[in-house]
């Protein structure tokens, strides 16, 4: 195993599937004790900690709504008091449902449905860490961005626009929190399959892959790498970055 994280407390959002189980499967492998926020499947989340014990790392549920403002920072407290230690790591990757909607059939409500995944949760969050890790001197603030920022994708103005927001607050925290040694990034993955894709047509894979230079998808991994090195001592120079992680489907913003 990887100690590169040993000692540290993460909390990663939506962490039990999908991007966020290899997110939080990463860090544990680092040496870092995860705690695995989930909304409602409790089983899923006791069977990701479960998979990250069995291999020798540490792992926590945390359950709790991280769009609601109470509960964002009681899953905080939860952690600290845990350990009577600060979140050393805080990977925002929780969501909700994505749907696919036309101008005509968009609603404002269909918009803050998206920002409050996307630009309410990471501040209830953040707020909430914050003063932790001020009192240390460090931080990491890492959020799961999306390509479709570049893209542009249609017919998805709602997810489009609430991803959009992601980078204006990275760049603006960066500033902010720089003379206190925490760092804020944005990861931006391209189409990875996870779960939830299972029955997915292969000829809607095929026709992304056409478009992306090193022709093929990405794997969980390739995000949890990329969330490890921003955590990680390494990228301690590194912040109010737009890091895109999708074979080269697109270049920086």
């Amino acid at each position: 195993m990887n100690q590169q994280l040993n000692g540290k407390i993460a909390l990663v959002t939506g962490g039990s599937k999908g991007l966020g189980k290899a997110i939080s499967k990463g860090l544990a492998s680092a040496g870092a004790t995860v705690f695995i926020n989930y909304a409602t499947d409790q089983e899923t989340a006791q069977l990701t900690v479960q998979e990250i014990t069995d291999s020798g790392g540490n792992a926590f549920p945390v359950q709790g709504d991280v769009t609601d403002e109470q509960e964002a920072a009681h899953i905080v407290t939860e952690v600290t008091d845990r350990f009577n230690q600060p979140i050393d790591i805080l990977v925002n990757n929780a969501t909700g449902p994505q749907p696919e909607l036309s101008i005509e059939n968009s609603t404002w409500q269909d918009y803050e449905d998206q920002l409050k995944f996307f630009a309410k949760a990471p501040l209830l969050l953040t707020k909430a860490v914050l003063p932790g890790m001020k009192k240390i001197g460090a931080g990491r603030i890492i959020t799961i961005g999306s390509e479709v920022v570049q893209l542009g994708t249609p017919n998805f103005a709602n997810y489009v626009t609430a991803k959009s927001a992601q980078l204006g607050m990275t760049r603006s925290w960066a500033n902010e929190l720089g003379r206190h040694a925490i760092t804020v990034n944005l990861v931006n993955p391209g189409f990875i399959p996870v779960e939830r894709h299972q029955h997915l047509d292969p000829a809607v894979i095929d026709q992304y892959t056409q478009d992306v230079p090193l022709e093929t998808t990405g794997k969980p991994q390739d995000i949890a790498d990329v969330v490890m090195f921003l955590a990680s001592d390494a990228s301690r120079f590194i912040t109010g970055q737009s890091i895109s992680v999708n074979g080269g489907k697109t270049f920086g913003i």
